[in-house]
Order: structure tokens, then C-alpha cells, then sequence
């Protein structure tokens, strides 16, 4: 069975309006059951702890929840509401947003995932957002359209 590129954008939010939650979700359910495809950590230290920390969230419960349960991510959502210390007011949220959509990849970084895409570096695309796409799009590109 092939395993799958998680292809929900860290730049998409689900009805709660955080950024990268549902990535984050997708990331962690696929891990789960053995399909997120190899070279995606279920719960790395960028966008996925910047996600986590940002709304409140503890990460191991977090984590556990997703793990043990296995819940459709409106479920998710509603667990999230439900813990405690979580931050979803509407100011904390776009402030979370913000540090999602600004958050810029390093030179080498950069010049990787454009390389891997074929993609001229010509300083125009920076934002960790889209370098992330473009790396998610070409690694499923070659698992299954190749």
C-alpha cells in the first residue's frame, strides 16, 4: 500500500480559523496507521509545535488523542474547544495565523525545495507556506503520478 503525502496546506484552517490545525490532524491520523508517507514527521518542530503551542494546546494529550482515537477532524475541533487553557479567541487566532503565513524557510531550505521542483530561485517565493506545497505536490507527483 503506497503511503500518502498529506496534501491539506498549512496555509488551510478548518472551522475553528487556526492555520495548519488540520494538517496537523492529517499528519497524525496518517502517522497512526503506518500511511503518512516516509519523510513527514507526524508531529514536527516547526509548524506543527508553532500550531500547538500558539493555540494553548498540550501537545502529548493532543497527540494521544488523535493516536488512540482516531477522530474525523470535526471531532478534532471539538476536542480542541474542550481542553483546557486553550487560546481560540478570534485575536489570539489571527496572531497564530500570522506567525503561520510569516514564517520564511532558510536559504538552504529554500533553494532545496525549488531545486527538487524545478523551480527557477528568483527570490520571489519565500514563505515556508508555499515551499512547503511545492515540496508536498512534487513528493506525490512522484509517488503516484511518475
Amino acid at each position: 500500500m503506497n503511503k500518502i503525502v498529506p496534501l491539506i496546506s498549512s496555509g488551510t484552517a478548518g472551522p475553528l480559523g487556526a492555520l495548519h490545525l488540520p494538517r496537523l490532524w492529517l499528519k497524525v491520523s496518517l502517522a497512526s496507521k503506518g500511511l503518512l508517507a516516509d519523510g513527514y514527521p507526524d508531529c514536527g518542530r516547526g509548524f506543527d509545535m508553532m500550531t500547538l503551542n500558539n493555540l494553548g494546546l498540550n501537545a502529548d494529550a493532543t497527540l494521544k488523542f488523535i493516536r488512540e482515537k482516531h477522530p474525523t477532524y470535526p471531532q478534532f475541533e471539538s476536542w480542541v474547544r474542550q481542553q483546557p487553557g486553550v487560546k481560540l479567541d478570534k485575536a489570539n487566532v489571527e496572531k497564530h495565523n500570522a506567525a503561520v503565513r510569516g514564517y520564511n524557510h532558510g536559504d538552504d531550505t529554500r533553494k532545496n525545495i525549488l531545486g527538487a521542483c524545478s523551480v527557477k530561485d528568483d527570490g520571489s517565493i519565500k514563505d515556508a507556506v508555499n515551499l512547503n506545497n511545492l515540496d508536498d505536490w512534487q513528493e506525490f507527483h512522484a509517488a503516484f503520478l511518475k
